[in-house]
């Protein structure tokens, strides 16, 4: 069983930044591709970005890329995502996933992460 604390949520005015951490504990982290997603009110669960066992390949929704890094360090069985540029519609709650497949096609797929986090909330104001 992984428990994911997810912290370094709050708010921010547009165009700031935030770095969001998950700590893992109770399994073995490098074994876990990791994940970000976020929910706003109102809106369906999105893929925010991923990030491989490894840390080698990444992955990143259309509407992040190019201003958010996800990063890990395995030795600290932490994962991190760094948020630039923020916008007003990126305000949502972020929630950080574990998943113990490999497949690359299922990436995005929240329904294939195995352990979630409580969430941490994401305001940004314009």
């Amino acid at each position: 069983q992984v428990q994911l604390v997810e912290s370094g949520g709050g708010l921010v005015q547009a165009g700031g930044s935030l770095r969001l951490s998950c700590a893992a504990s109770g399994g073995t982290f490098s074994t876990y591709r990791m994940g970000w997603f976020r929910q706003a009110p109102g809106k369906e669960r999105e893929f925010v970005a991923a990030i491989s066992r490894s840390g080698s390949s990444t992955y990143y929704a259309n509407s992040v890329k190019g201003r958010f890094t996800v990063s890990r360090d395995n030795a600290k069985n932490t994962v991190l995502l760094q948020m630039n540029s923020l916008k007003p519609e990126d305000t949502a709650v972020y929630y950080c996933a574990a998943s113990r497949s490999v497949l690359t096609t299922l990436v995005m797929i929240h329904s294939t992460y195995d352990y979630w986090g409580q969430g941490t909330q994401v305001t940004v104001s314009s």
